[in-house]
C-alpha cells in the first residue's frame, strides 16, 4: 500500500491558519492598546465631572467615543468575535459609565445605549457603576445643604435600580450584572440613610434656632 505524502497539503493549511491567527493577534494587541486608552479617558472624565469641569469632561468623553467607534469599525468586519472579549466589555463599560454620569449630572438625562454604540451588557454595568458616582454628588450636595439636589439625584438612583433589578438574566449574558445590581441597592440604602439623617438634623437645627429667637 502506497502512503500518500500529505506534508505539502498540511503545510499549506498550517500556513493559512498561521497567517489568520497572526492577523487576529495583531488586531487584538492594537485593540488592547485602544481599550486601555478608553478606560483612561473615561476615568479622567469622571474626575473632571466631580470637579464640575463640564467642557473638559465632554472633550474626554468625546475622545473616548472616537476610540469606541474606531474599535468597533476595526473589528466588526474581520474579527467580530473579538467584540465579545472581556477587555472590550470592560472598556466600553467604563465609557458608558462616564457618559451616563455626565448626562445625569449636567443634563439630568440618561443616554441611549444605541447612541453610545455599546453592547447592552456593557451599558447596563456602566449604568450600575454610575450610581456610585452619583452618591458622591449627593454627599457633596448634602455638605452644601442643597437637599433638593440630593433628593433629585437619589430619585434617579432609585429609578436606575428599578430598571437593573428587572434584568434577571444569566451572568454569562450580562457579564455579572446581578452582582453590580446588589451593590447598587446597598449604595442607595446607605445614601438614603445619609440624606434622611442630615435632613432631620437640619430641621431640628432650624426648630432650635426658631425657639431660641422666641426665648430672646
Amino acid at each position: 500500500m502506497e502512503i500518500k505524502d500529505i506534508s505539502g497539503e498540511l503545510e499549506a493549511v498550517s500556513e493559512k491558519i498561521r497567517v489568520a491567527l497572526g492577523d487576529k493577534d495583531g488586531a487584538r494587541e492594537k485593540c488592547l492598546k485602544d481599550c486601555r486608552e478608553i478606560i483612561r479617558l473615561s476615568s479622567t472624565s469622571i474626575r473632571a465631572i466631580h470637579r464640575r469641569e463640564k467642557e473638559k469632561a465632554a472633550e474626554l468623553i468625546s475622545e473616548a467615543e472616537r476610540l469606541v467607534r474606531k474599535t468597533q469599525k476595526d473589528l466588526s468586519k474581520l474579527h467580530p468575535d473579538l467584540l465579545s472579549a472581556n477587555y472590550i466589555h470592560d472598556s466600553f463599560k467604563e465609557y458608558a459609565e462616564a457618559s451616563i454620569t455626565f448626562a445625569v449630572i449636567f443634563e439630568r438625562s440618561i443616554p441611549d445605549p444605541d447612541r453610545l454604540r455599546v453592547a447592552y451588557p456593557a451599558y447596563l454595568n456602566g449604568l450600575a457603576e454610575s450610581v456610585g458616582e452619583m452618591r458622591r454628588f449627593v454627599l457633596d450636595s448634602l455638605r452644601s445643604h442643597e437637599f433638593s439636589v440630593a433628593e433629585e439625584l437619589l430619585a434617579i438612583m432609585d429609578h436606575i435600580y428599578t430598571v437593573l433589578v428587572t434584568m434577571d438574566f444569566p451572568d454569562a449574558i450580562t457579564y455579572g450584572l446581578r452582582r453590580n445590581t446588589d451593590s447598587v441597592r446597598g449604595i442607595i440604602e446607605k445614601t438614603r440613610g445619609d440624606l434622611t439623617l442630615l435632613i432631620n438634623n437640619d430641621l431640628l437645627q432650624k426648630k432650635i434656632s426658631l425657639l431660641e429667637r422666641k426665648i430672646r
